[in-house]
């Protein structure tokens, strides 16, 4: 049997007990990392007493094998007990593990999931944003117009966006914000259960103002929805829908959207 295991994303007290047992009685351990994994059940041996099955077997499974670790797999692999965990947080929030359950699902193999801590919901409740819907893209891409396309996408979606941030690119990203929409509503969570955690509100060019520089360590982005397409009485796939050239139709989304017209036309072409 599959089982993904959520580890703490900071505080190690957020661990569960059902996943100090799982990975306790696990005959395999898949992990991003095995070092990280290795290093957290030490911790968990020191404070909570884990006592872990002899003759665990760790497996690295990250980003860059998943895809040729599934094609190899064979059904028999999970007559034992095999426990999948990312570096922290929810294994498939931005890391791997979706590829191993879509082939549990194919295979007929059976799986579990365990609810636990991420760094997405966390932020999302300590925004403060009173909106209900959200829409979560991770990481932008690193540049070029495929960044550009999504940029637009978090700031135009109508719904209340999560990001993830490299303290590498966090300045370049609140750069583009304040230059797109400088009246945006944000709020940044860093290190969130860390012992540095910290928040921040205020617009793009205010929170700059604050970290005067100070970019160090991991940041998720809110960025509060702003207008909702549901607010013009005509919408996207009605314009989509019209016999006109892809940079009419850019033209006109735009309009009821506020997004960037070469943006949309990039998005458009994409589609």
């Amino acid at each position: 049997m599959l089982f993904l295991v959520p580890t703490p994303i900071g505080n190690i007290g957020d661990v569960s007990l059902r996943a100090m047992t799982a990975l306790s009685e696990a005959d395999i351990l898949l992990c991003e990392d095995t070092r990280v994994t290795k290093k957290l059940i030490n911790i968990l041996k020191i404070r909570y007493n884990l006592i872990p099955k002899e003759n665990q077997e760790f497996i690295s499974l990250h980003s860059h094998n998943e895809k040729d670790f599934v094609e190899k797999l064979e059904p028999s692999f999970f007559e034992q007990n095999v426990v999948y965990v990312s570096d922290a947080g929810m294994p498939g929030i931005s890391d791997p593990g979706q590829g191993l359950v879509r082939y549990c699902r194919d295979n007929g193999v059976a799986y579990d999931i365990f609810p636990g801590a991420n760094a997405l919901l966390t932020a999302f409740v300590a925004s403060g944003f009173i909106e209900t819907q959200m829409l979560f893209l991770g990481f932008l891409d690193h540049k070029g117009d495929s960044r550009s396309a999504g940029l637009q996408k978090a700031l135009h979606s109508g719904y209340t966006t999560i990001l993830y941030e490299s303290p590498h690119r966090l300045d370049k990203l609140l750069f583009e914000i304040d230059k797109e929409e400088p009246k945006r509503e944000l709020f940044l969570a860093k290190e969130l259960t860390k012992k540095f955690q910290n928040y921040f509100h205020g617009t793009a060019s205010q929170i700059l103002n604050t970290l005067n520089g100070n970019f160090k360590g991991e940041w998720v982005v809110v960025i509060r929805a702003g207008q909702t397409q549901a607010e013009s009485a005509i919408s996207q796939n009605d314009i989509l829908e019209l016999d006109l050239p892809k940079k009419t139709q850019a033209k006109l989304i735009s309009k009821i959207t506020g997004e960037n017209i070469k943006a949309c036309y990039q998005r458009l072409l994409e589609i």
